[in-house]
């Protein structure tokens, strides 16, 4: 119950973060994508301020024996990168740069009380499941 508890806080958290930093708003996030018109560099600083706070954190914490409510960390084991991983970012970067959105700040932009954010979920949704049942294992 503890690890779903802080899970739960974590989630909440981070979609405070998104919508603080306007990862939330499409119109933002397209602007920072487009390096070649209006370029919105804002964003760059909200990248900035996560890669330092990772790397900084990250230090510390793996010297931990174990996480505070686990009883040990799952870390990837995979560094290889090969073809599944490079056509997946790739249709990741497509989607974001014709979205706008990824899952985590689509979900949290499901407060916001318009279509686009809606419309990208019920697509992610489908496109998992779709994923899930008729990919080649």
């Amino acid at each position: 119950m503890k690890e779903k508890l802080i899970a739960l806080l974590s989630g909440v958290l981070f979609g405070l973060g998104l919508g603080l930093s306007q990862m939330i708003d499409r119109d933002r996030v397209l602007g920072f994508l487009d390096v070649t018109g209006a370029w919105d560099s804002t964003l760059l600083f909200v990248l900035g301020g996560a890669v330092t706070v990772t790397v900084i954190a990250f230090r510390f914490v793996l010297q931990l024996p174990h996480p505070i409510f686990a009883d040990a960390f799952n870390l990837p084991s995979k560094k290889d990168i090969d073809k599944p991983l490079v056509i997946g970012a790739a249709i990741f970067g497509i989607g974001w740069g014709i979205a706008g959105y990824c899952p985590g700040p689509s979900i949290t932009a499901l407060v916001l009380g318009i279509w686009n954010p809606i419309l990208f979920v019920v697509a992610f949704i489908i496109g998992s499941l779709a994923f899930k049942n008729f990919s080649v294992k």
